[in-house]
């Protein structure tokens, strides 16, 4: 090889490496992009929309927890497609819910954490208490988990019932209780285990 040659094939060399590095991120961004949405737990999507709501009121506590099924998105052990959590502040006497979606969906459900219009709030409603969200260490996977070895016998029976949860505190119990429920809600459902939100134990069976 002449040295004219030798020089032009090294020169060309970098822009090779160059261009081929350039390439990766963007592959990598289109794998991302057509990768399916995935559920994620109730805790996490509690912590996400818990983060809005101290913007709004820096003593925002938690009264309320539950998933919603999305058609698009299959829940599984666990994890649910979108989370919906009422914080309450004391000092404002305002209420407020919030909703995190991994994709826009009906019923005004959008992608990512949004707020609900503001309510008044006077105190506990009915037998809902609220409380601090740094006492919960049980998430929804682990909940899950646990009413599913209290209440083999009845999954077993019914292994296509869809499974809905409730995080909630009420007078029977000193910790938040999940309550894993098999049916659409608690209203339509013959069955569901409630789980400590704090140690994971099974409390109750209720039909």
């Amino acid at each position: 090889m002449s040295a004219p040659r030798f020089i032009a094939v090294f020169a060309f060399l970098p822009l090779f490496f160059l261009s081929s590095c350039s390439e990766a991120p963007s592959s990598e961004k289109k794998a991302e992009q057509a990768k399916p949405p995935e559920p994620v737990s109730g805790l996490t999507a509690l912590y996400r929309m818990y983060s809005r709501a101290r913007q709004w009121a820096p003593d925002a506590q938690v009264l309320r927890v539950r998933n919603i099924r999305l058609s698009d998105v299959k829940s599984e052990d666990g994890k649910s497609g979108a989370w919906e959590a009422t914080f309450v502040s004391a000092s404002t006497g305002r209420a407020r819910t919030y909703t995190d979606s991994v994709v826009e969906a009906e019923g005004n459900l959008h992608q990512g954490v949004f707020a609900g219009p503001e309510e008044s709030y006077s105190g506990p409603r009915g037998q809902e208490s609220p409380f601090p969200i740094n006492v919960l260490s049980v998430d929804s996977e682990k909940a899950y988990a646990a009413a599913l070895k209290t209440g083999a016998e009845y999954a077993r029976a019914h292994p296509k019932m869809p499974i809905s949860f409730l995080l909630e505190l009420t007078p029977k119990h000193n910790n938040p209780v999940w309550r894993v429920v098999w049916g659409e809600s608690v209203g339509t459902s013959d069955y569901s285990v409630l789980i400590d939100g704090c140690t994971g134990d099974s409390l109750q069976i209720l039909r």
